[in-house]
């Protein structure tokens, strides 16, 4: 077994920036975005994230039918493409790969690295699995309450099957520290992969908050890969190649600022726009919560220094949060969808039609846990998609398979089904709950099996200081004048996407009068209005004057999460597109009219 030995940091060794890549934004991204990175330019470390909420479930389920299984399987192939260049050219690998079982991944790395007669020094970080201590926990008074609901786990009369607390980043820093070249997390943030890295270069405290928070944001915008360089972008079609963009790279200084940048070559682009997008993608209220600082993203300056450089610079941090969220899923029974096709007239009439002839085939709609009926119109005419729910396999399978297929000669004129199956697939619930800090203990374990425990950031209620104070963004009158009627995203980008059952979307503008107009004009009333799915939800609204940008929070939009929810966007990806798709009325001055 190969010693752990102690490294001299690269920032300690006569460089002034750490440059840090990413190669994997989900558990199924690019394959060969490791190749790329490592091959693509200069890098010091090589940084992948693979966890969602959902994949922690879709990594249960592996582990049932393999107790060593539990990891991202993809991330072996990776390695085998990457490992020897990066131990000869001095390259750290730090990825949340690990999942539920980081053990078991630094394990196989270390056969697969033997097989090519390699032998790196391997750490993986525990302390995240929090699921044989719920007890406990729950005993010691500690509810687990749901996050939105505020209803205590244990009054929910259900068994999670995953618990993990999603860690911070010093578990990583004393793996390197101990001279770590692989260090395998499971759920560490997604900016930790970048945190932990620069904390270790620099020799960071864990009170330099504003380095932190610098760090943080620069983990969160090349946390998601290729999003940080053109894709998904709003306006793509002003992208010379987006087709393979290429990943994205934070060159991290020792103040915490950074410089977002990709391989000299690759396609996609870096510019404040996408940085934007990527900066307002899922991140709640611009008080950004991680478990080692609260990042200011509302202190937050970007600079287009160069062709595919923007300069990250002003982050300001203020201490940890004294809580921690945890990730519980369990499972929430079986569910089976039908989309039948609705053409020619009277579509309205059809799909009340059919949904009439569904309930009464199925024996009405309290014969099922939950039924669900989805109308979605198209040029062509419309599709309308019942999903039921239950906890028996076979009723919400074979049984309403049997119910929606005897109404096929009997429904509206023109029905044919799109999709159905006779199988139901089981899902499962995510339960976000909150747990004390001081709960959760951290380890790097070394190959040695030396365990180093993580030092816990200092907590404090945070407080706002003058450091802390928004910067100061454009503040022009909106223009006034004659209206057009356009679409919104004439003159907005957006960006949105998931956490939990809360949607979230953040509109840009593009131009200090355009933002000037933005604010005013999209308020909570007004996205209810074009989001009428969100008339009877609570929606809270920030601004971030300086991205020239507001963010909602929409509660309860995608029901218990992905993995349980019937919302043909389960994860509201598409959400912000069709806000902007959404015709308003834009002053004429805006659009150049």
């Amino acid at each position: 077994m190969t010693e752990p030995r102690p490294t001299i940091p690269p920032a300690t060794a006569g460089r002034h920036a750490l440059r840090i890549a990413n190669c994997s934004g989900f558990y199924g991204d690019r394959l060969s975005a490791a190749r790329e990175m490592v091959e693509g330019g200069p890098i010091d470390v090589l940084t992948g994230d693979y966890l969602a909420e959902l994949t922690m479930l879709i990594l249960w389920k592996a582990k049932q039918r393999d107790p060593d299984a539990g990891y991202a399987v993809s991330f072996l192939a990776q390695t085998q493409d990457v490992l020897g260049a990066c131990l000869e050219r001095g390259i750290k690998i730090v990825v949340n790969a690990g999942g539920l079982n980081p053990g078991g991944l630094a394990r196989r790395v270390g056969e697969l690295a033997a097989l090519g007669g390699l032998h790196p020094v391997i750490a993986h970080v525990e302390g995240d699995d929090l699921l044989g201590r719920l007890t406990e926990l729950q005993s010691q008074g500690h509810e687990f309450a749901h996050l939105a609901t505020g209803q205590p786990l244990a009054e929910a009369g259900v068994q999670p099957v995953t618990a993990n607390a999603y860690l911070g980043a010093w578990g990583i820093t004393e793996a390197l520290k101990a001279g770590a070249d692989v260090v395998i997390c499971g759920r560490v943030t997604d900016a930790s992969l970048v945190v932990g890295p620069a904390a270790w270069a620099f020799d960071w405290a864990p009170d330099d908050w504003d380095a932190l928070a610098g760090a943080v944001t620069a983990g969160h915008i090349i946390e998601c890969g290729a999003q940080a360089t053109g894709g998904n972008f709003s306006f793509f079609t002003e992208i010379a190649d987006p087709v393979h963009p290429g990943f994205p790279i934070a060159e991290m200084h020792p103040d915490g600022s950074c410089v977002i940048t990709k391989h000299q070559g690759t396609g996609g682009a870096v510019t404040v726009e996408t940085v934007t997008a990527q900066l307002l993608y899922e991140i709640d209220r611009p008080a950004y919560l991680n478990p080692d600082v609260v990042a200011r993203f509302d202190t937050l300056r970007l600079t287009q220094a160069a062709p595919d450089r923007v300069a990250v610079t002003g982050a300001r941090g203020e201490p940890a949060p004294q809580t921690l969220k945890v990730c519980l899923n369990h499972r929430g029974g079986y569910r089976a969808s039908f989309t039948l096709v609705l053409t020619g007239l009277d579509i309205d009439a059809k799909a009340e039609f059919a949904k009439a002839s569904l309930l009464d085939a199925i024996g009405g709609p309290d014969r099922f846990a939950a039924v669900d009926f989805r109308l979605v119109r198209q040029e062509d005419g419309a599709r309308l998609t019942m999903t039921v729910k239950d906890p028996d396999e076979h009723k919400a399978g074979r049984e309403l398979f049997t119910a929606v297929a005897e109404t096929g000669l009997s429904g509206y004129p023109g029905l044919h089904l799109e999709h159905a199956s006779p199988r139901a697939s089981e899902y499962g619930v995510y339960w976000p709950a909150l747990l004390t800090a001081d709960c959760v203990r951290q380890w790097a374990v070394l190959p040695d099996g030396r365990r180093i425990e993580a030092p816990r950031p200092p907590t404090t209620p945070v407080r706002r200081s003058a450091s802390t104070r928004p910067a100061p963004g454009p503040r022009d009158a909106a223009p006034s004048g004659p209206t057009v009627r356009a679409p919104l995203g004439s003159l907005i980008g957006a960006r949105s996407g998931d956490k939990g059952g809360d949607a979230h979307v953040g509109l840009w503008a593009r131009t200090d009068e355009a933002y000037a107009w933005l604010r005013t004009f999209l308020d909570t009333g007004r996205l209810r209005r074009l989001l009428p799915e969100a008339e009877h939800l609570p929606v809270r609204r920030y601004e971030l004057a300086n991205l020239r940008a507001v963010n909602f929070v929409v509660h309860g939009l995608l029901g218990d999460g992905v993995a349980a929810s019937t919302r043909p966007d389960p994860q509201a990806k598409a959400l912000g597109e069709f806000l902007r798709s959404c015709p308003v009325d834009i002053p004429a001055a805006l659009l150049g009219e």
